[in-house]
């Protein structure tokens, strides 16, 4: 049996057994506000590693489009009256004009040059949003209601919302999955290992890169979106830079340039951030345990590991 074969067989086994875990949920008498939460920061981590996994740009301000995408899509609900469907788009729409504008400023310069860039467009935002009278400033954008779906299906239960999100989730996967396997993601996989070599081939590098970080940026906005609906706020904590530090950390814990990695790393840090929450322990310390760990144990991350474990066991 050949690796890649081996390999496949046990991603796919594995996608098959999340996703009927995950339908299954609500019957389990698991908390979904906590698993809808999950998934939103799941989407997240799995946008961010667009990026990061396979272009090689890492950005301190993915924080901008997610908080971004929350606030737009939380009034887009409240005050305007738009059902959840509708508001969930506007919040990525929101997510790509940002990545659009940081974008094209940030890819100008590459290394830590780019990741400064993008974080002080990200603190940029983030005082906008603090003085903008639509965000609520520091008390936040709230209560914000769930809407009915298509103007048919009220969402404001949990369990109603819960396959909402559950859709939403399942089919970003897919389309980043799907981007990642296309002729553009194996251009983009070449930038990130050459990209003197990419531009010797007649790619127009700078294109690529603002593609994929308005890609990004817009599949974060959505996830935004998503988490302003289920928590029933959009507040200046989701555009921190605590909160794009964390996505960093949930990406590198399970594996960076993996599709499912970013998945199990956001599960795993917002699950220990709910128990340590709960008994009182200093969540900051947990993260930067974490982190730690992850830079000297295990820089491939948990499913990284796991692949090169995998191929090596098979050779």
């Amino acid at each position: 049996m050949k690796t890649s074969s081996y390999t496949s067989t046990w991603v796919k086994m594995a996608i098959i057994i999340g996703i009927i875990l995950l339908f299954a949920a609500p019957f389990l008498k698991i908390y979904p506000v906590f698993l809808m939460s999950m998934m939103c920061f799941a989407l997240f981590a799995a946008s961010f590693n667009l990026l990061l996994g396979y272009v090689g740009l890492l950005s301190f301000g993915h924080a901008a489009f997610f908080g971004g995408g929350a606030y737009i899509a939380g009034y887009a609900t409240k005050t305007w009256g738009f059902s959840p469907e509708i508001s969930v788009i506007l919040g990525g729409l929101a997510g790509a004009l940002l990545g659009v504008g940081m974008g094209y400023l940030a890819i100008q310069r590459k290394g830590i040059y780019f990741s400064m860039i993008t974080l002080a467009l990200s603190q940029m935002v983030f005082f906008i949003a603090v003085q903008a009278p639509f965000t609520g400033g520091e008390d936040g954008l709230q209560p914000i209601p769930r809407g009915k779906l298509f103007g048919i299906v009220s969402l404001e239960s949990n369990n109603a919302i819960y396959f909402f999100v559950l859709a939403v989730f399942i089919t970003g996967i897919f389309a980043l999955w799907r981007v990642v396997n296309s002729p553009f993601g194996q251009v983009l996989k070449a930038i990130r290992e050459h990209e003197p070599r990419a531009i010797s081939l007649g790619y127009d590098v700078h294109r690529y890169k603002l593609i994929a970080f308005t890609m990004s940026a817009a599949m974060t906005g959505v996830a935004g979106g998503l988490k302003a609906l289920v928590t029933q706020i959009a507040s200046l904590t989701d555009i921190t830079w605590q909160t794009s530090g964390e996505v960093i950390l949930m990406t590198i814990l399970g594996g960076i340039g993996t599709v499912f990695g970013p998945i199990l790393g956001a599960g795993l840090v917002k699950s220990l951030e709910d128990h340590l929450a709960s008994i009182g322990f200093p969540v900051p310390v947990l993260i930067g345990i974490i982190f730690v760990a992850c830079v000297l144990l295990f820089r491939r991350g948990i499913i990284g590991e796991l692949e090169h474990f995998l191929s090596r066991k098979k050779t």
